[in-house]
């Protein structure tokens, strides 16, 4: 029987397990109940409560502005609807860079107040400190390397990175220290397929990919991306799954025109 389908609740352990099986991980973002019960019923492994909230749930152009507080009420959320996927919460912008008390305070509070199972740092070599201190304190984390979000400013645009030999070495040479410091796996955005592959060869914990080939240990994508509510955001690596914006949309019209007309509530429908 595969891992993933003999496992009551997935855990960081299940992970290494499906990869050491070279079975396939498929991880969704997650922000809300109702969304995250039908994400972990569906059977899905990971519910990534993403800082991108920032942008599909409150509008911001940026994950940036998003607030710890915020990425608490979110995934505390996600964490009541669901029993099987592992929970991974993004520390968001400002939160855990260049103070690594002030990243271990972060991650305790979502640990304590959500009941979430790990949390999600972006970069390698500059947040090793804050990543050792939350590690210390028993709280599994996830690394992020590539195309990081919250650098956005530094990079200027959000183009396919490490296509250069020395950005290239640095994302291995990055992986390899949040590997050996104790990361349980790492998410690879936006990369050249064959960097993706070259670095889940190379470690041992999985990689989750995004716009990184199918060659790493799992997926992910933005949920509201992949099922079509969102329609302005196209990048190569996006398979739409469905257009709910579109039956969202006609529903809602059509919900219009009932009211309307008097049709909406019919005889049944009252008391």
């Amino acid at each position: 029987m595969s891992v993933h389908n003999s496992v009551r609740k997935v855990t960081t352990h299940v992970l290494y397990e499906m990869k050491l099986k070279g079975e396939k991980i498929a991880m969704l973002t997650g922000y809300d109940f109702s969304m995250a019960r039908i994400l972990d019923q569906a059977g899905v492994d990971i519910i990534l409560v993403g800082d991108s909230a920032s942008n599909v749930m409150a509008g911001f152009e940026t994950t940036l502005p998003i607030t710890l507080d915020n990425m608490i009420y979110h995934a505390a959320s996600v964490v009541r609807a669901t029993s099987r996927a592992l929970i991974v919460v993004d520390l968001p912008f400002g939160t855990y860079q260049g103070n690594s008390k002030k990243a271990l305070a972060s991650a305790v509070r979502i640990m304590k107040e959500t009941g979430a199972s790990a949390v999600k740092l972006e970069g390698g070599e500059e947040i090793i400190d804050s990543v050792e201190r939350i590690l210390s304190a028993g709280i599994p984390v996830m690394g992020h390397l590539g195309l990081t979000p919250q650098a956005i400013h530094k990079f200027g645009t959000y183009v396919v990175r490490a296509t250069d030999n020395e950005e290239a070495d640095k994302l291995i040479k990055d992986a390899q220290k949040l590997e050996k410091t104790g990361c349980f796996g790492i998410v690879l955005e936006k990369i050249p397929a064959t960097l993706g592959e070259k670095v889940s060869g190379m470690l041992r914990i999985p990689t989750i990919g995004i716009g990184a080939g199918n060659k790493t240990d799992g997926q992910v994508l933005v949920v509201h991306d992949m099922l079509g509510i969102t329609q302005e955001f196209s990048p190569r690596f996006l398979r739409r799954y469905h257009n709910l914006n579109a039956e969202i949309s006609g529903a809602v019209k059509t919900y219009i025109e009932d009211v309307r007309s008097g049709d909406f509530p019919n005889d049944r429908e009252q008391y």
